[in-house]
């Protein structure tokens, strides 16, 4: 049979066809098509931590029918009400006594095992504990944490120093030449300058843009808003510590190939927001954490307990140590109390009322441990000396006033400068020989009552500070500029982040905590 012929429509139907085919081809929107669905088929895993389901035990309740006297034949009860039932109703709601619900806090030690979150916490626990002790080991048995900091610095270029015993100056030749080694972190030229003990730091926008977000480098740490978040002060082991609103600390081994855990441990040793967490570098199997709930507790990962060491009243808002003394605890206690505490006998040595409303932050300088700088929430941020204050004659060396609370008060890697985070919408730098040059910075600062407030940090030296912007960021503000010259965004960033911890020897190793849990750890390319 003959093929009909095409009519005129049918002939431009096929040839519209045929060129919307070669056009596909051309573009080569299959292939693209099939690449991107298995791009998405291997998506990133987000690190999170595990949860054992809580057990509730079957219980089998019986089935009652209700069936009136009526059905069953039995006569109606006529007794009705009793005479005094008014009466009786009136007097029983104040006759019932409430029963108070028992605090669930502990007056002493808990095993790590009791207080593991998760399956299988005895072998998770074992996996954590082993970490930790060879991290403490390699830092007392091997090469000094001053010599492992040195040695980083001297390789990766120093990105500032200051005229102190404990640092050199650098040329410009020699941070070229670290910057051609093996580890090229710094990719900008670093200059340093001397004028008045003050550090003058010149830095090319390539090192801070070279800083990036890596899916691997994202975890869910904790249920709810993340108060703290501490690097272990080490450079074999990236190591991460943090603490919630629910009174849980996690760890989080970076470098963990354990895909069971991801390598976050959660523990719940409180019953309220972890105010502090405490990692000195020469003892770093005892970790101490404070809680609003007025304890402070020890983990010792040698005994596998958090022990209790003090416990009060009043709510511990923040918790610190001097850089160079490892026995004594400064935390801030009630209404603008700080209370020295001894760990070898157990007592607390002195108490100060240094502020009319809480302490935020504690804070050493590291040239000079005997200054100590405090944020309060009345307002201002002091400079104290330890060496001056006696009895109470309590003498502040620098008041730094802000019209609403001051959450952070820190000092510069180099001791010379100070840096504090109000509600007003500043960022303070309090510079100077004597600290008497101060200056404020705009920032958007008013996180409201969902998101931690946000707490500026120093880098690895003078030159910059990091703050978490409102827009899912992190502000980077230039103190000799005197305003926010970059911000840090990754499509990997879903959430604020809030408070920062920088690594003391990684230089360029940045990590975030939001108040969903998330750990953002930004690493240099």
């Amino acid at each position: 049979m003959a093929s009909q012929k095409l009519t005129e429509y049918e002939r431009q139907r096929l040839e519209n066809i045929k060129r919307n085919a070669e056009m596909v081809a051309a573009l080569k929107l299959h292939s693209k098509a099939a690449t991107l669905s298995a791009a998405t088929a291997k998506r990133h895993r987000t690190k999170t931590y595990k949860t054992s389901p809580e057990k509730k035990p079957k219980t089998e309740t019986p089935i009652v029918i209700r069936r009136s006297l009526r059905t069953r034949g039995m006569p109606p009860d006529s007794k009705g009400l009793p005479d005094d039932f008014s009466d009786n109703f009136d007097k029983t709601p104040k006759s019932v006594s409430v029963i108070k619900p028992q605090s669930p806090r502990v007056l002493g030690p808990i095993s790590m095992v009791d207080a593991f979150s998760g399956d299988d916490e005895t072998e998770s626990n074992k996996m954590l504990v082993g970490t930790i002790l060879s991290i403490a080991k390699e830092t007392q048995v091997g090469v000094s944490v001053k010599d492992v900091k040195d040695e980083i610095f001297s390789e990766k270029g120093a990105l500032g120093s200051c005229k102190s015993e404990g640092f050199e100056s650098l040329g410009t030749e020699k941070v070229d030449e670290s910057l051609s080694g093996k580890r090229k972190l710094v990719k900008g030229v670093v200059k340093n300058e001397y004028l008045d003990s003050l550090v003058k730091i010149e830095k090319s926008d390539q090192w801070l843009e070279s800083l990036d977000l890596k899916p691997e480098n994202v975890a869910r740490l904790l249920p709810g808003r993340i108060m703290v978040v501490k690097f272990f002060p080490c450079s074999s082991v990236r190591m991460i510590a943090a603490g919630n609103k629910f009174g849980n600390i996690a760890f989080w081994n970076v470098d963990s190939n354990n895909e069971k855990e991801d390598g976050i441990y959660l523990y719940r040793p409180h019953t309220g927001p972890i105010s502090g967490i405490l990692i000195h570098q020469h003892s770093m199997s005892k970790i101490y954490s404070s809680c609003y709930d007025g304890f402070i507790r020890l983990m010792d990962a040698e005994k596998e307990v958090f022990d209790l060491v003090h416990s009060c009243d009043d709510t511990i808002f923040s918790l610190s140590q001097q850089p160079n003394n490892s026995e004594t605890l400064y935390f801030a206690e009630g209404r603008g109390g700080l209370k020295v505490w001894d760990i070898r006998t157990g007592k607390s040595s002195k108490n100060w009322m240094l502020h009319e409303d809480r302490i935020n932050t504690i804070n050493f300088n590291s040239q000079n441990p005997n200054i100590m700088a405090t944020s309060s929430t009345d307002g201002t941020a002091c400079i104290w000396d330890l060496r001056s204050m006696s009895g109470h004659k309590l003498k502040t060396l620098k008041t730094v006033s802000h019209s609403r609370a001051v959450h952070s008060a820190y000092f510069s890697p180099s001791g010379s400068s100070l840096a504090t985070t109000s509600l007003d919408n500043k960022v303070g730098i309090i510079s100077g020989v004597n600290f008497e040059d101060a200056c404020m910075i705009y920032h958007d600062n008013w996180t409201g009552r969902w998101l931690s407030s946000f707490r500026g940090i120093w880098g690895w030296d003078d030159s910059y500070i990091f703050i978490g912007n409102m827009k899912r960021g992190v502000d980077v503000i230039s103190p000799s500029q005197k305003r926010s010259v970059m911000t840090l965004q990754s499509p990997e960033m879903s959430a604020i982040p809030c408070r920062f911890d920088a690594h003391p020897y990684e230089i360029g190793m940045l990590a975030g905590a939001t108040s969903g849990g998330q750990v953002y750890l930004w690493t240099p390319c």
